[in-house]
């Protein structure tokens, strides 16, 4: 029987070219041989990637059944918080009017961008829906049995855009499929997939970098509109696009495609705004005011520093974000134009969310998906995304037993220095992997991407077109 090769010549194995994975690997024959030649089989990698993502969604939602059995009733509950099982889903179907058959933004409040919050309303109504027709709740009030509803419907959909975001990665750089199971196996989806809507951005944010990979800056603009008008976070790529443009080997074509994505996110994100802004204008401000008028608050580094040293900072951290926030995104533009190659968009978008969460007043522990993606892109070593990730996980563990402790002090699991403590681990974690994104971008042999990147993955569009390679 003739075998085809699976590979073409010069793919990435993760055995050969990851330390880390190539130490694994002993225990099954050793690293991959450089004259092997795979079979094509049904499972290929991104197939193997989606059955590990399955694995690790599913896991998460067994995570989440303590809580869900009483559907998230109490938040002074202890054990919802030591349980790792904790959230936003069904108290904010309770808490946001959803519940009452209150329509989002119009009826009620809601602190979420209205693509977020059409998500939530559409989910809502067809949650109260199916109890309606079907039901049950195993006992609970109505209220908190729909919200259980809620939960699993959302459940749901984010566990389907997690394996899109998959999927969006193991495509970016065709060479690379294997990176998309450094997405699927990662802790962060078992511990933080359900914890809030978090990854419809993530999806969108994914879907961009793939779009302008393919020389389709436009698709990729109109993904980057969507994705702020779900989170505020995409909106950072619209300079790592134009930076990457400005290095391009045809800057003015780059440049030009450059425009067509800021001019497409821009008419993206007013066609789903603008009517929301004109129907019910102050429901719409909310997410704005809601975000202005915030203090320091959970997982941020000025909370930790407020806790440290509670005389320190003034009361509002405002100016001291935005300063920060410019400092640090004019280091990643100085970064990209004086580099001795042209960045990749997936370093550049990386190092802007990152430095976007070090300053930011809020950093909550699903935000960290924000990276997961731009992480596994920009740096797909196996040691450094664990450096990263353990960090965070304790992060996790830790923070909710700090919310126990303050819904019930008087049995603190954690003190005020020691969750402190905790979010300087998650900063230190991060920043490993920061230090290694600068080293790759400023000692372009280190990075572990750039040879495999082909004329289907340039830099910049139009490389393709013109058959120019990435330096």
């Amino acid at each position: 029987m003739s075998v085809t090769p699976q590979r073409r010549e010069g793919s990435a194995a993760p055995s050969r070219e990851d330390a880390v994975v190539a130490e694994l690997s002993q225990a099954i024959g050793g690293p991959l041989g450089k004259r092997a030649a795979l079979p094509r089989r049904w499972w290929g990698p991104v197939r193997i990637a989606l059955l590990v993502a399955v694995v690790v969604l599913l896991l998460g939602f067994l995570v989440d059944q303590p809580c869900r059995a009483d559907g998230w009733a109490d938040r002074a509950d202890r054990s919802m918080w030591t349980s790792l099982c904790y959230s936003d889903v069904a108290f904010l179907y309770r808490e946001r009017g959803f519940a009452d058959g209150l329509v989002a933004y119009r009826d009620s409040m809601l602190e979420y961008p209205v693509l977020t919050g059409a998500v939530m309303q559409v989910t809502a109504i067809a949650a109260a829906g199916l109890y309606d027709a079907f039901g049950g709740g195993g006992g609970l009030p109505p209220a908190i049995a729909e919200s259980v509803v809620f939960f699993d419907l959302t459940a749901g959909l984010m566990a389907v855009t997690a394996l899109g975001v998959v999927v969006a990665t193991a495509r970016t750089v065709s060479r690379r499929p294997w990176d998309g199971l450094l997405v699927a196996a990662s802790p962060l989806l078992l511990l933080s997939a359900y914890v809030n809507w978090d990854l419809l951005a993530v999806l969108a944010t994914s879907l961009a970098i793939l779009a302008w990979s393919r020389d389709r800056p436009v698709l990729a603009g109109v993904l980057i509109g969507l994705g702020t008008a779900t989170k505020l976070y995409p909106v950072l790529l619209l300079g790592v696009l134009v930076l990457v443009a400005l290095r391009s080997p045809d800057r003015r074509s780059a440049l030009r495609d450059a425009a067509l994505a800021v001019v497409a996110a821009a008419v993206a994100w007013a066609a789903v705004n603008l009517p929301v802004a004109w129907w019910a204008p102050e429901g719409w401000r909310e997410f704005f005011t809601f975000n202005a008028d915030r203090v320091a608050d959970f997982g941020s580094t000025w909370f930790a520093v407020d806790l440290l040293a509670p005389d320190l900072l003034p009361e509002s951290v405002d100016d001291l974000a935005v300063v920060s926030a410019g400092v640090l995104l004019v280091l990643i533009a100085v970064l990209a134009l004086t580099a001795p190659v042209p960045p990749r968009v997936a370093q550049l978008a990386f190092l802007a969310v990152a430095a976007f969460l070090l300053v930011n007043k809020v950093w909550s522990p699903q935000y960290s998906l924000w990276l997961l993606p731009l992480a596994v892109l920009a740096r797909p070593r196996v040691r450094d995304l664990a450096v990263w990730q353990v960090a965070e996980g304790i992060y996790v563990v830790l923070v909710w037993r700090f919310l126990a402790t303050l819904y019930d002090p008087s049995s603190p699991l954690l003190t005020n220095d020691q969750y402190a403590l905790a979010i300087l681990l998650r900063i230190a974690g991060l920043l490993w992997l920061v230090v290694m994104v600068v080293r790759d971008i400023r000692r372009p042999e280190e990075d572990p991407v750039r040879r495999f990147l082909t004329p289907l993955d340039p830099i910049a569009p139009r490389h393709r077109r013109r058959g120019v390679m990435p330096a």
